[in-house]
């Protein structure tokens, strides 16, 4: 009986032992982050997934023949997802030589079997640094505002642009030039909550993440921008929450700062993501023309909310508030791209147009929409109908401009002459068919600041 018992009870455990065995997954390897080439130290980030833990992970690099461990961790860890960090290139591998090669993964699981996972990953090795420089004049350039400087590239690169603090702009071929040109311009945004002694960084990066900056001449003029105060009543809150968040809990008020902040970051990020959707041309011609209406609000006003006497939250608001009458018609600003159509959050109804090289105009607030996304639009087609969709509490359209997905201040863009001394006279007349470089005529120039004030603002 005793035997019997004990043959079942070593059968149970060479059951369990099996199905423990047999069912032990390999280790789950994947990059972190996309890694298409290495240079001399080029950071790696690569996670590691297993319900049992990671009993060993290496790092290999091979070519021609030839491999190198530049990472190798023994740690014995139950953590179902690891991340190693290390760095794979030639000061590691002293082999390595210009041209393709691969980077070799390889982990142990810490369950029974120690099943190991291999992964392989097809990489190029970049040894040539970029090369930048920048054009030799002197940039004046507003808090909040816009430039363009030029830049020569070399070497081996695949990203460049302008750095102001955290903002990045894109750059593009000069006009005329094949998409790989070295001979490069930068439309960037000084943007308005950067310190004035911030100074603009042009950088170019190769594949492998080595990066070179250069700086440039720069004069910054600070500005002052508004403040103002909003005071929140029940019956506004409730009009912008019953639109924006009807399926949400809590006070009226929390809800209504929720949206405020929250999905005010979300929009921000959206408008940044369609930087990318431009025509490397100027789509548009002349200067901007601005919105008809009253101005309520300019841009970067710093507002602080009110309910009940008591502050409950502080937001900049990045662009015009217009208002003139209820539905009124609403114009393109110049000519462009609609890139978008369609409602978003704070901003109601909106469209956004690019109108080449990065530059684009948003419209918000509308009760109607007249144009859909990918319709070319002329300067002052009617795009929609004002209105007080999204977070408005009365009929008018918000206005705004960006670069790379940076809002400006639209003032610059509405001065022909700012925007041939700043931007056109430096990339010349090929910039695109429908610019007009010409400056402009007496009549138009009494409509706008005198030039020497605009070669400065």
């Amino acid at each position: 009986m005793l035997k019997t018992v004990l043959a079942v009870v070593v059968a149970i455990v060479l059951i369990v032992f099996g199905f423990v065995w047999f069912s032990g997954k390999h280790v789950d390897l994947k990059l972190a982050q996309p890694v298409s080439a290495i240079g001399t130290e080029t950071p790696v980030r690569v996670q590691a997934d297993d319900p049992h833990g990671v009993k060993s992970f290496s790092a290999e690099v091979e070519q021609d023949g030839q491999t190198a461990t530049v990472y190798h961790d023994a740690t014995k860890s139950p953590q179902k997802t690891r991340i190693y960090s290390f760095t794979a290139g030639k000061k590691l591998a002293s082999f390595l030589k210009e041209g393709p090669a691969r980077l070799i993964l390889e982990a142990k699981s810490n369950d029974h079997r120690g099943s190991t996972a291999k992964v392989t990953q097809d990489i190029q090795v970049v040894l040539r640094p970029p090369t930048i420089v920048a054009d030799g004049r002197e940039h004046d350039i507003n808090q909040g505002g816009s430039e363009l400087v030029l830049l020569d590239l070399g070497g081996s690169w695949t990203d460049a642009g302008v750095r102001v603090a955290n903002y990045t702009s894109l750059t593009f071929p000069m006009p005329g030039q094949p998409d790989n040109s070295n001979s490069r311009f930068s439309l960037f945004a000084y943007p308005w909550d950067v310190n004035p002694n911030t100074i603009p960084v042009a950088y170019a990066r190769n594949g492998a993440g080595t990066e070179v900056t250069t700086t440039f001449r720069v004069k910054i003029f600070p500005k002052k921008f508004r403040e103002s105060r909003i005071e929140l009543t029940d019956k506004n809150m409730q009009k912008v929450v019953g639109e924006l968040d009807p399926d949400g809990t809590g006070s009226l008020l929390d809800r209504f700062l929720k949206l405020n902040r929250e999905m005010r970051r979300e929009n921000a990020q959206t408008i940044y993501n369609l930087r990318n959707n431009t025509e490397k041309r100027i789509l548009w011609s002349g200067p901007f023309i601005p919105v008809k209406g009253a101005r309520e609000s300019y841009f970067a006003d710093k507002r602080s909310y009110y309910y009940n006497g008591r502050k409950v939250d502080e937001q900049v608001h990045l662009g015009y508030d217009l208002a003139q009458v209820t539905n009124m018609p609403v114009k393109a600003a110049n000519s462009g791209k609609v890139i978008y159509a369609d409602r978003l959050g704070l901003y109601g109804n909106c469209v956004i147009i690019d109108h080449g090289y990065s530059l684009e105009s948003l419209y918000g607030h509308m009760s109607k929409l007249l144009v859909k996304a990918g319709e070319m639009v002329q300067k002052e087609q009617p795009i929609g109908i004002s209105g007080a969709t999204g977070m408005a509490f009365g009929d008018h359209v918000h206005f705004s401009m960006m670069v790379s997905g940076n809002q400006v201040d639209p003032k610059e863009w509405w001065d022909e002459h700012w925007i041939h001394d700043r931007i056109l006279s430096k990339i010349g007349p090929n910039a695109g068919e429908s610019a007009k470089a010409s400056r402009p005529s007496g009549a138009q120039a009494a409509a706008v600041s005198h030039h020497k004030k605009a070669r400065r603002r």
